[in-house]
């Protein structure tokens, strides 16, 4: 039987966080959905079809992987898949306890769906979307926390109003 997840999130931008979470799950089951959710109480950087497009990219080279996007509660789209379970990284114990919320809801929403939570590697523990937004937007390197070929990409919509040159990655 063939084992389907769900891998949810912003990705406002993506992060090199969020690609070692996909890459481990896509090592655990036989086909990941990265879900681009979409929230209607968020205002993001980038459109939807640009993250997914990002992902897309970053995630070419996963044959057991796909990317999609979503309005609505994440576990109808779960439901709609046919999927087993939804895979969260988690950074610190702050990301856990909203996160087990999370878990605990979508149980009672889907009772045979779980959640699997993956711990970020201790490279990218704090490594965040907003921290990105936040570095770029202030003229800070970014390029060790962004996939290389979406730096440039990210760089030019982020980086310091004054300054859209991106220093070379390598």
């Amino acid at each position: 039987m063939s084992k389907t997840v769900v891998c949810p999130g912003s990705f406002d931008p993506v992060t090199n966080g969020h690609l070692d979470i996909i890459r481990r799950a896509s090592t655990l089951f036989d086909h990941v959905i990265v879900l681009v959710v979409i929230n209607p109480d968020k205002t993001p950087v980038f459109t939807p079809e640009e993250r997914v497009d990002m992902l897309r990219r970053a995630t070419a080279g996963m044959l057991n992987v796909s990317v999609d996007s979503y309005t609505g509660l994440l576990m109808d789209y779960v439901r709609e898949k046919s999927a087993c379970a939804v895979v969260k990284g988690l950074r610190a114990m702050s990301d856990f306890e909203y996160e087990f919320q999370m878990a605990l809801t979508n149980k009672s929403l889907l009772p045979y769906a779980e959640t699997i939570f993956l711990t970020t590697n201790s490279q990218n523990m704090f490594v965040s979307s907003s921290l990105v937004k936040q570095l770029a937007r202030f003229g800070g390197d970014i390029s060790q926390f962004v996939p290389k070929m979406l730096h440039q990409q990210i760089w030019e919509r982020l980086g310091p109003a004054e300054d859209q040159s991106c220093k070379e990655v390598e």
